[in-house]
């Protein structure tokens, strides 16, 4: 018997104290190396975007790979990718935490549709609303106090 999964997760960070610092013109190489990184992790990335204070990841999670050790690794991996080739100089780093949804398939299509859309959005909401928007929608109980 082989193994079947589809675990797929909406991942959400931020940047530390939610810094404007991801230019919007070397976002692209940012979410590239991110895009290999989850390759070479056997994880298939459906989306990556975000806007200059924070990014939206939608992938499927190898089985063999635990999330908290994934999105360590994404944020390690993409401070040295910062540092070495100095794309967002103002850049101090990650903020701590994360959000993490698991989704279904069917949800697939409009959580692409989403993460597409996030400079359009964001023209809206704001980061801090949308994100207490995701957790009350997946019924998360926070405490507003780390939210800052």
């Amino acid at each position: 018997m082989s193994t079947y999964t589809q675990l797929i997760y909406h991942i959400v960070f931020s940047t530390k104290h939610r810094e404007p610092t991801l230019i919007k013109d070397h976002r692209r190489r940012l979410f590239a190396y991110i895009h290999q990184l989850l390759t070479n992790k056997k994880c298939y990335l459906y989306r990556i975007n975000g806007v200059e204070d924070h990014l939206h990841i939608l992938t499927h999670i190898h089985p063999t790979i635990a999330l908290a050790s994934l999105i360590k690794d994404i944020k390690l991996a993409c401070d040295d990718l910062i540092k070495q080739e100095e794309i967002f100089p103002d850049f101090q780093g990650w903020q701590d935490g994360y959000g993490a949804f698991s989704e279904t398939i069917k949800a697939k299509e409009r959580l692409i549709n989403y993460i597409k859309n996030q400079e359009e959005h964001h023209r809206k909401v704001t980061f801090l609303d949308e994100y207490k928007t995701l957790l009350n929608e997946y019924e998360i109980e926070f405490d507003p106090k780390y939210l800052l």
